[in-house]
């Protein structure tokens, strides 16, 4: 596995890509609105960063997460090239799931997340790429 993206929760990914565009000298790599989530990939040359803007009327993680805790780092994504794999290495380590199975996601990728608890705090996303 290697690090893929780190997911960054945003009520303004406009401003967002432009802040990191001009500190970063980072390009847009993909755009997508996605279910209710305005999504852009910010690419940094050895990974991303995705910026989540929740549509207006959006419910569900990312609004719950903006309302709890303000803009910020939501998720570290880790790419794989077998999720199943992955996630049954998860299983055997007794990580609790979110996704039992991958699900779709942004820019056509597979993805699960695996459950905070039992990560030391962190939500963790498998890609499959």
């Amino acid at each position: 596995m290697e690090f893929d993206h780190a997911g960054i929760a945003t009520d303004d990914r406009d401003a967002l890509v432009d802040q990191y565009g001009a500190i970063l000298d980072a390009s847009v790599a993909h755009e997508e609105t996605f279910g209710e989530l305005r999504v852009a990939f910010l690419d940094l040359g050895n990974g991303y960063f995705e910026l989540l803007e929740p549509t207006a009327d959006a419910e569900g993680p990312i609004p719950n997460f903006l309302d709890a805790r303000g803009a910020g780092i939501h998720h570290l994504a880790l790419r794989t090239d077998d999720i199943g794999d992955a996630l049954d290495r998860a299983r055997a380590a007794e990580v609790a799931l979110i996704d039992e199975q991958p699900r779709p996601g942004a820019w056509g990728h597979e993805v699960a997340f695996l459950h905070p608890e039992s990560t030391g705090g962190v939500l963790i996303e498998f890609v499959e790429h």
